[in-house]
C-alpha cells in the first residue's frame, strides 16, 4: 500500500535521540527551548512555546485570549474538528462560516456577514498549507477589536505574500503529528509577538506556573516553589519528543523544496483533466502541500467514495479532505446548523480526495497515482 504521507527520519533524530536520554534530561528542558527558538526564527515571531499538540495550542489560545461563555469566535466549516472544540473548551461559541472552494480556506465576506456584538475572535486555518487570505481577514478585525487566532496546523513553513505565517494574527497554533510537514510523534506549537499572550501560554500549559514569589515575601533557596495564580494545565512538550523536532527543522528548506515541486508536479500532471478541480487558488506560491487535495468536479459523495475504495484496490491510500464541521454529531446535535447554509463546506467533504505526497516519493509512484485517478475520473 501507497501512503497517504510518510515521516522523513534518518541519523539525525537518532542522535538527537541519543543525546536526549544521555543528558537524563528527558521532560521540557534545554531541548524545547532548541526547539522553540527555531520555530520562533523560522516564522519570525518573538515568542513560541511548544505544547502536546494543536489542539493544546488552540485551547491556549482561547484561553490566553480570556474568552467566556456568552463570547463568539468564528470558524471557517471546513477545518478539522478542533479549531471549533477550542471555542467550546472555554464555553464560547463557535460561529460557523463558509468557505472558498478555490482554496478550501475562509471566505472573508461571510466572515464579515457573521460578526455580531458578541464576536471576539476569528480561528483563520491555513488549510492543507495554503495560507488563508490575512489582509481580508485582518482588515475587517482590527478595526473592531476581534482578535485573531492562526490555526497553522498544516503550515509549518507557509507564507502569504512572502511572510511566514503564524505572526501575522495574534497567535499562532501549529502541530507536529505525523501527517505534518515536520513531526515529533504528536506536538504542538503557539507562537505569538504579544508579551502578555506569551505569558499566559506558559503559564497555562504548565499547571498555571507563573514563576517564584518575590524575595521580599521569602528569601529564595532550596526551598522555593513557583506561585500558581492561574488554573492550568499539563500541557507540556518532551526534550524527548523537542529532540525529534530540532532534527526535522534542520532539514525543513529540504521537507518544503521537496513537498512544493510535488506538488506542482501533482498539478501539471493533472492538468488536462476537467473532471478534477486542483488546489490553484489562492497565495500558490507560499503553498507547502502538507496535503494534496483534488475535488471532483461533478458527482458527490457516492461517486466520490466509489474511486476512493478503487484506489485502495489498487494500493494506494486516500482520505477525504477534512470534515464539515456542523456535520458531526456534537455540533449537529447543540447548534442545529443545515447543509444548506453552508454549501461549499459541503461541497469539499463530498468530492475532496487527498492524494499521497511526502518527501522521497518517486516520480513513478506519482505517475502511478496519477494514471490510476485519470482512468477513473475520466
Amino acid at each position: 500500500m501507497m501512503n497517504i504521507t510518510e515521516p522523513s527520519f534518518d541519523e539525525s533524530e537518532i542522535a538527537l535521540l541519543r543525546e536526549c536520554l544521555h543528558s537524563k534530561w528527558v521532560t521540557q528542558g534545554p531541548l524545547t527551548e532548541r526547539f522553540e527558538k527555531l520555530i520562533a526564527k523560522r516564522h519570525q515571531v518573538k515568542h513560541a512555546l511548544a505544547c502536546t499538540s494543536c489542539t493544546a495550542a488552540l485551547h491556549l489560545a482561547t484561553l490566553a485570549l480570556k474568552l467566556r461563555p456568552g463570547d463568539e469566535v468564528i470558524v471557517p466549516q471546513f477545518t478539522w474538528v478542533t479549531s471549533a472544540h477550542s471555542a467550546e473548551y472555554v464555553g464560547a461559541k463557535p460561529v460557523f462560516v463558509d468557505i472558498d472552494l478555490s482554496t478550501f480556506n475562509l471566505d472573508p465576506e461571510a466572515l464579515r456577514a457573521a460578526i455580531t456584538p458578541r464576536t471576539k475572535a476569528v480561528v483563520a486555518v491555513h488549510l492543507f498549507g495554503l495560507a488563508a487570505p490575512m489582509d481580508e481577514i485582518n482588515a475587517i478585525t482590527k478595526s473592531r477589536g476581534i482578535a485573531v487566532i492562526e490555526d497553522a496546523a498544516c503550515a509549518i513553513g507557509t507564507t502569504y505574500k512572502g511572510k511566514t505565517v503564524g505572526g501575522l494574527g495574534d497567535i499562532g497554533c501549529f502541530s507536529f503529528h505525523p501527517r505534518k510537514v515536520v513531526t515529533t510523534g504528536e506536538g504542538g506549537a503557539v507562537t505569538t509577538n504579544r508579551d502578555d499572550i506569551a505569558a499566559m501560554v506558559r503559564s497555562q500549559r504548565n499547571h498555571g506556573a507563573s514563576g517564584a514569589p518575590s524575595p521580599d515575601i521569602e528569601a529564595h533557596g532550596p526551598w522555593t516553589m513557583a506561585r500558581f495564580e492561574n488554573l492550568g494545565f499539563n500541557l507540556r512538550l518532551s526534550d524527548i519528543q523537542a529532540a525529534v523536532g530540532v532534527a526535522q527543522m534542520a532539514k525543513l528548506d529540504r521537507l518544503l523544496e521537496e513537498r512544493r515541486r510535488l506538488g506542482r508536479r501533482y498539478s501539471e500532471l493533472l492538468s488536462g483533466m476537467i473532471s478534477i478541480v486542483k488546489p490553484l487558488g489562492g497565495d500558490v506560491e507560499g503553498h507547502t502541500f502538507q496535503s494534496y487535495v483534488i475535488r471532483l468536479a461533478e458527482g458527490g459523495r457516492e461517486r466520490r467514495n466509489d474511486i476512493m475504495a478503487h484506489l485502495a484496490r489498487e494500493g494506494i491510500q486516500t482520505r477525504p479532505g477534512t470534515h464539515a464541521v456542523p456535520r458531526l454529531g456534537y455540533y449537529k446535535d447543540k447548534y442545529g446548523v443545515r447543509g444548506e447554509e453552508f454549501p461549499n463546506a459541503v461541497r469539499a467533504e463530498d468530492t475532496s480526495i487527498t492524494l499521497p505526497i511526502f518527501p522521497g516519493m518517486s516520480e513513478s509512484d506519482q505517475n502511478r497515482v496519477v494514471a490510476v485517478v485519470s482512468r477513473l475520473c475520466s
